[in-house]
C-alpha cells in the first residue's frame, strides 16, 4: 500500500504512467464533447448551429483532445520516430492498434462533420483559392445524417475504448474488469459536458442561460450520479470477489496515498462539491461566469484525478 509520494508513483509492478492518464483524459473529453454538441444540434439548438457557443467549443476540444493526446503517447514512446508504422500497419489481435485504427477513423468523421457544420464559413474562406473544397462539400452534405450518426457511434466507442485499454492489462485484477469501459464512458460524458459549458461559456460567450447551456447543466447531475454508482459497483465487485481482487480493492481504496485521492480529489472535489453546489446554489447564481467556471474546473481536475487513480491504483496490485 503506497503511503508516500515517491512509493505512489513509482513502484515495481508499474507499466504506465501518468501521462497515459493525460492522454486517456483528453481521449475520453473528445468523445463527450462530441455526443453532447450532436445531441444538442439535433435536439436543443435553434437556427444556425455554428453560431453556437458549445458546437464552437467542441469543434476546438474534440480535435484537440485526440491530436495533442497522440502527439503526448507517440513523444512518450521509447521510439517515436516508429509510431508511423502502428498508424499503417494494423494489428487486429493489439487493443492498442485497433484504438490508432478507431482515432484515425473518428478524426476523418469529425472533420467531415465540422466542415458541414461550417460550411459557409469554410467556403467563404477557401472557395475561391479552391473550388474543389466546394464540390467535396456538395458531396459530404449529401450524406450529413448518416455522418453524424456515425459520428455519435465513433466517440460512443472511443469514451468505452479507453476503459478497454485498461483491461488489457490482464494481470492485474483491478483493470481487467468489465465495469470499467462503463465507467470511463460516464467519466468521458462528465469531462465532455464540463469542457463544453466551461469554453462554451467562458470562451465563446454562449449566453449562460441558453438553452443548449441549461440543457447540459441538467444532463451533468444524472451522469455524475450514475458515475458515482458505478464507481461503487467496481469496488462491490472487487471486494466480495475475494483473493487479489480483494485485495486490490483494499489497496487503493482502504487506506494510504491513492485512498486519500480518491476520497478527497476524486469524491469528494471532482463530484460531490459540483453536486452540491449546483444543489443549493439559486438559480441566479447557477448561471453565472464565475460559479460556472469553479464548478466546471472541479469537474475536469475531478475526472483528471480518476483517470490517474484507476491506472496507478489498478496496478498496485497483480495476480
Amino acid at each position: 500500500m503506497s503511503t508516500t509520494f515517491a512509493d505512489a508513483f513509482y513502484f515495481d509492478s508499474l507499466v504506465w504512467d501518468w501521462i497515459i492518464a493525460v492522454y486517456l483524459f483528453l481521449a475520453g473529453m473528445s468523445a463527450g464533447a462530441v455526443m453532447i454538441a450532436i445531441y444538442l444540434k439535433r435536439k436543443v439548438i435553434e437556427g444556425y448551429p455554428a453560431s453556437n457557443g458549445i458546437i464552437k467549443a467542441t469543434a476546438i476540444l474534440a480535435p484537440f483532445g485526440i491530436i495533442v493526446g497522440l502527439l503526448i503517447l507517440i513523444f512518450h514512446l521509447t521510439k517515436p520516430w516508429s509510431f508511423w508504422k502502428i498508424m499503417i500497419f494494423y494489428n487486429p489481435t493489439s487493443v492498442m492498434s485497433m484504438g490508432v485504427v478507431l482515432f484515425q477513423v473518428y478524426l476523418v468523421v469529425l472533420f467531415a462533420w465540422l466542415a458541414i457544420i461550417y460550411k459557409n464559413e469554410l467556403l467563404e474562406l477557401l472557395g475561391e483559392k479552391l473550388p474543389i473544397v466546394g464540390k467535396v462539400m456538395k458531396v459530404i452534405e449529401r450524406f450529413e445524417n448518416s455522418i453524424e450518426l456515425f459520428l455519435g457511434f465513433l466517440a460512443l466507442v472511443l469514451a468505452a475504448y479507453t476503459g478497454f485499454l485498461l483491461s488489457a492489462l490482464q494481470t492485474y485484477p483491478m483493470l481487467n474488469n468489465p465495469v470499467l469501459p462503463i465507467l470511463f464512458l460516464f467519466s468521458s460524458l462528465s469531462s465532455g459536458a464540463a469542457a463544453c459549458l466551461l469554453f462554451g461559456v467562458v470562451f465563446f460567450k454562449e449566453s449562460a442561460k441558453s438553452a443548449s447551456v441549461s440543457w447540459v447543466h441538467k444532463f451533468e447531475r444524472p451522469v455524475v450520479m450514475f458515475e458515482l454508482f458505478v464507481i461503487f459497483a467496481l469496488f462491490t465487485g472487487l471486494y466480495f470477489g475475494g483473493g487479489q481482487s480483494q485485495a486490490a480493492a483494499m489497496a487503493a481504496i482502504g487506506g494510504g496515498f491513492w485512498a486519500s485521492w480518491f476520497w478527497y480529489g476524486v469524491i469528494g472535489m471532482g463530484m460531490l462539491v459540483p453536486l452540491g453546489l449546483n444543489a443549493v446554489s439559486p438559480s441566479g447564481i447557477k448561471h453565472n461566469k464565475a460559479f460556472i467556471m469553479l464548478v466546471t474546473t472541479l469537474s475536469l481536475i475531478g475526472v483528471l484525478m480518476l483517470r490517474t487513480f484507476v491506472l496507478y491504483a489498478g496496478q498496485m496490485t497483480t495476480l
